[in-house]
């Protein structure tokens, strides 16, 4: 499946999903209006029951239309002549029960002696009374004698008596989790198997230049007359052992990844001597760098606990790498310094530098910094996911400084027992 295959199918399926969530919210606010509607029409009706059968204990004529609602949650009813609260709250209860009103409310009544909401009591879904915070009720002067209800749990009310669409929003959000989880799976499927023939190629590319150089260079030194010309014979050796190790620098990128995907690295910890270790490394390449490398050895407190071998394959991998992204003219150093009680070790170098949106992606396996259809620097994208690993074996720690054209620095920091 082709790129744009894909970009389309993702294309296609973000549409349709938006569209069944656009739907699906469309669907569930007319439901919600719906039931708003139908609990307002409810209160209404309770209410002028209410009045009405108030206006018939006293004798007096029922009114058409004694009810106003003042905001969403909040009714007013006339009542016409003074009332007891103990009597409003009988026949509020008796006419909620009777249309299975059951939700909070609280009510008051209208007192014209101090022209004040005289707060009632809060009521509960079970029709029982409650302590809670007393809010004062609106007044209105649509009425000279009313009494209020203000319904507070009206929204939650409404929600819970939204089942099939509660259910029917659950399965669209897994259906849209579902979506979402299938097309990251695929980009990751995608960008492995991108990975994965890069690397191929690239690891193809990579060894059959050293094969091809041996091969070269043993054909030179199949020849007769090569043996009375010591100084060509020598230097073809020393192509074939370049070669060889480079070969093997290369086996042992791969190999060490194949032993990280199969579990933990396992360390030989021991006391190590840095300086001692950081020698031995830039030894060989020394003569090839000549001037171009500089090493300021500043820390006193030196030893540290640590695995030899992964340690030297650590400096060797940033090491290298400074080297390949330094272009023409190098300009390395390697220094090192106690700050605390850590023990810190920087390789810089003066090179292309990384840009800032690819810092944090340097470290991932087989990840190389883009760089269009030219790739002059060689490599499997191996050596940094393998620094990764070292460090957090050793639990140790490691920051990347870089910007473009200046160089980087990679600094990690050790901890000294």
């Amino acid at each position: 499946m082709n790129r744009n295959t894909i970009r389309l199918l993702i294309i296609l399926g973000t549409l349709s999903i938006t569209g069944i969530i656009a739907v699906q919210a469309y669907w569930v606010k007319r439901a919600f209006d719906l039931k708003e509607q139908q609990f307002r029409q409810t209160v209404m009706i309770s209410l002028r029951n209410v009045a009405n059968n108030i206006s018939a204990l006293y004798k007096l004529s029922s009114i058409e239309n004694p009810v106003s609602q003042l905001s969403s949650d909040y009714y007013v009813a006339n009542l016409r002549i003074p009332l007891n609260a103990d009597i409003l709250e009988h026949y509020l209860k008796e006419e909620f029960k009777n249309q299975n009103l059951l939700t909070d409310f609280e009510y008051g009544i209208y007192d014209c002696d101090t022209d004040k909401i005289v707060y009632g009591a809060y009521i509960n879904s079970d029709l029982e009374e409650t302590s809670t915070t007393k809010k004062p009720l609106p007044k209105t002067d649509k009425y000279l004698n009313y009494f209020g209800v203000r319904f507070p749990s009206k929204t939650s009310y409404l929600a819970a008596r939204l089942d099939i669409w509660v259910i029917s929003s659950l399965i669209t959000l897994v259906v849209t989790a579902f979506f979402g989880y299938s097309m990251f799976i695929i980009l990751k499927q995608k960008r492995l198997s991108e990975v994965q023939r890069d690397f191929i190629n690239n690891m193809t590319h990579e060894f059959q230049t050293p094969i091809s150089t041996i091969r070269v260079a043993t054909d030179v030194l199949s020849q007769a007359k090569i043996m009375d010309q010591p100084e060509r014979l020598k230097k073809y050796v020393h192509i074939i052992r370049q070669e060889n190790n480079r070969l093997k620098n290369q086996v042992e990128s791969v190999l060490n990844t194949a032993r990280m995907e199969r579990g933990k690295m396992e360390l030989n910890i021991e006391l190590q001597e840095l300086h001692s270790i950081i020698y031995d490394v830039t030894e060989g390449v020394k003569a090839e760098l000549e001037d171009a490398l500089s090493i300021e050895l500043n820390a006193t407190r030196t030893s540290i606990y640590a695995d030899r071998i992964q340690l030297i394959s650590l400096i060797r991998n940033l090491l290298e790498n400074a080297i390949k992204y330094s272009g023409k003219k190098p300009c390395i150093t390697i220094k090192t310094e106690n700050v605390g009680d850590t023990l810190v070790l920087s390789i810089s170098d003066m090179g292309i530098g990384i840009p800032q949106e690819h810092l944090n992606k340097i470290f991932n396996k087989f990840y190389r910094v883009p760089t269009g259809n030219t790739h002059n620097v060689k490599g499997f994208g191996l050596g940094l996911s393998y620094v990764r690993e070292i460090i957090r074996a050793h639990k140790w720690e490691i920051k990347v400084d870089s910007e473009v054209g200046q160089g980087s620095k990679f600094t990690i920091i050790m901890k000294q027992e």
